[in-house]
């Protein structure tokens, strides 16, 4: 290919609207261009480095046995009814009607139609396992898109789902894709970690790992043990308790005054005691359900920990003013849990009740009660971890301290059990002619977002510095000079020799100043670059420099060829 046919519109100035380096360098460097919120058309450069991924993705699961197709985007809401997930999914499905007055949504995910599918085809466990993937546009109305490719309405991914005989078959899958999984992302050139997670809308009541490309810039945070393998999204992440000695001597709990104290740092400022004496007291609301939550004063309560455990509600939220009025009959700064009514759950983070005493509300303005003692003078009806593990913990498994990261999640994997076949009758009659759930699994990976994360980790000031197996192109070639005949002809004479040894190569036949071909090279990130000069080629040479370690050789121009394929295949190798 030649730069001067190459739609390739770089930019010298970072647009306005991009927020990560990801997405001002797809913008910067010519691969994408927005066409609404959340929506981008991919230029000739973005869309090659996504066949690439795409590539890479079909041969790992094309050799772990799973098998291709291609379902449609739009969806009945026949199907998500009987899932039960039409009303559960929320805001983010696009909801639309065809001129019958049908409903149907814009695929966000593919369990309903891949289900249907299977209780259709499949009869007996003879055809069992099955592995099923697509590559394909998915939409989802996020109420904030932005960061590029990182969060948009319309991305590409990879969705496999396993049907198995039973757990055991499942576990065999669940591997699988697992070890699929690492080899994409190692193939890729990526620096990843898979991570104990929760399942969110997908739901299933199996185990479920994200893997999370490690970059400063990701959205979510991973802790992981300096001493052993384990890793977990922090929303995810397990908790050892600890305990704090009170901050009080013996007596019984009474009521202080404390005026204008509204919050826990208030509080700990007002009585002179540490956060961690305190418990903080709150009501949440869970679809019809009322209970008060209580945590440590210097922990920050998870929420989706606490939805998990009390049974997944469609909506958690604080209670609000008039709720918490209505209940315990003051605002929301003054929740406590001594004396809370009966029939009124309280749950407790499992480091309540190791406190020996604390302070707490005491549903009253300008008053707290101190020398509060868990489960004497509060009734804790559940014990439960309900908070977000901190940086230098122990790990609950070796008890090593935790470390925190940040990382961009680009595939995740669930075990779905038997949540969709039941709700949808996909079952098949086993060996003894009895008929069975199959058991589900599904598997994906964020093709479009693998870009992003790809360039959040891997750049410097002047651009994108693309892995080898992703990089548009492997190689550019740049004559500094359109006018020197020797320089131009030598030009063409390589880029013909490495097209002829199939290296992916692109030649710069603009006629432009050697320095705005230079940054153009940086910016899009090319992985070597060749560079012609008069003063060097006189000598028989040519520059080689590598844009990952900036190393520069001079390399006669007989060699030339053989090298870039020789670095490039070398790079390239993945056993």
């Amino acid at each position: 290919m030649l730069v001067s046919q190459l739609l390739n519109p770089t930019l010298r100035e970072v647009p306005a609207e991009a927020e990560v380096i990801s997405h001002q360098l797809m913008l910067r460097a010519g691969l994408i261009r927005k066409s609404a919120s959340g929506f981008y058309t991919y230029l000739p450069l973005g869309l090659k480095v996504l066949k690439k991924i795409e590539a890479i993705v079909r041969e790992e699961m094309d050799a772990k046995g799973g098998q291709e197709v291609l379902m449609p985007i739009m969806q009945p809401a026949e199907l998500w009814k009987e899932s039960g997930r039409w009303d559960v999914y929320g805001a983010e499905l696009f909801r639309l009607k065809d001129r019958h007055n049908r409903e149907f949504c814009l695929g966000p995910t593919h369990e309903e139609i891949i289900t249907d599918l299977v209780r259709g085809e499949i009869r007996s466990y003879k055809q069992l396992p099955m592995l099923l993937y697509q590559i394909q546009n998915k939409y989802r109305d996020e109420r904030r898109p932005r960061f590029g490719l990182m969060r948009g309405r319309e991305f590409v991914m990879k969705d496999l789902y396993s049907f198995d005989r039973d757990e055991a078959g499942l576990h065999e899958s669940y591997k699988k894709m697992y070890d699929a999984y690492c080899r994409i992302f190692s193939r890729c050139g990526l620096t990843f970690r898979p991570v104990e997670a929760d399942a969110g809308a997908i739901g299933g009541t199996g185990g479920t790992h994200e893997f999370m490309v490690l970059a400063d810039s990701g959205e979510n945070a991973v802790v992981h043990c300096s001493g052993c393998d384990y890793a977990a999204n922090m929303e995810k992440s397990e908790c050892r308790p600890q305990v704090i000695d009170d901050a009080f001597p013996e007596g019984k709990s009474k009521l202080v005054s404390t005026p204008g104290v509204k919050t826990i740092e208030d509080l700990s400022e007002f009585l002179a005691v540490p956060k961690s004496s305190t418990i903080k007291s709150l009501l949440y609301q869970g679809d019809d359900r009322i209970f008060l939550v209580l945590i440590r004063g210097d922990r920050t309560l998870n929420e989706i920990k606490l939805n998990n455990a009390l049974g997944g509600f469609v909506s958690l939220q604080l209670a609000s003013s008039e709720l918490v009025q209505q209940t315990l009959g003051c605002e929301p700064g003054s929740v406590g849990p001594v004396g809370a009514p009966d029939g009124l759950l309280v749950v407790a983070d499992q480091e309540v009740p190791l406190m020996k005493k604390g302070v707490c509300g005491a549903n009253k303005p300008d008053h707290h009660y101190v020398d509060v003692v868990p489960g004497k003078d509060i009734r804790i009806d559940e014990v439960l971890d309900l908070r977000m593990v901190e940086q230098g913990e122990a790990c609950l498994k070796c008890g090593a301290p935790l470390k925190e990261a940040r990382g961009i999640e680009v595939g995740q994997v669930f075990k779905l059990g038997t949540k969709y076949s039941k709700a949808l009758g996909a079952n098949f009659l086993d060996e003894n002619g009895v008929e069975k759930s199959c058991v589900m699994g599904c598997y994906g990976v964020g093709v479009s977002r693998t870009i992003a994360a790809a360039i959040e980790q891997n750049h410097d000031e002047n651009g994108i510095i693309w892995p080898m197996p992703i990089a548009p192109y492997h190689c550019i070639i740049i004559p500094t000079s359109n006018k020197d005949s020797l320089v131009v002809e030598t030009a063409e004479k390589l880029y013909q020799e490495l097209k002829d040894l199939r290296v992916e190569v692109i030649l710069d036949d603009r006629d432009e100043r050697a320095g705005v071909k230079f940054k153009d090279a940086d910016l899009v990130g090319y992985p070597i670059r060749v560079t012609l000069g008069s003063k060097t080629l006189a000598n028989g040479q040519v520059e080689l420099k590598e844009r990952k370690s900036g190393d520069t050789h001079l390399v006669r121009v007989e060699d030339l060829s053989q090298q870039v394929k020789t670095r490039i295949e070398k790079a390239l190798q993945y056993n």
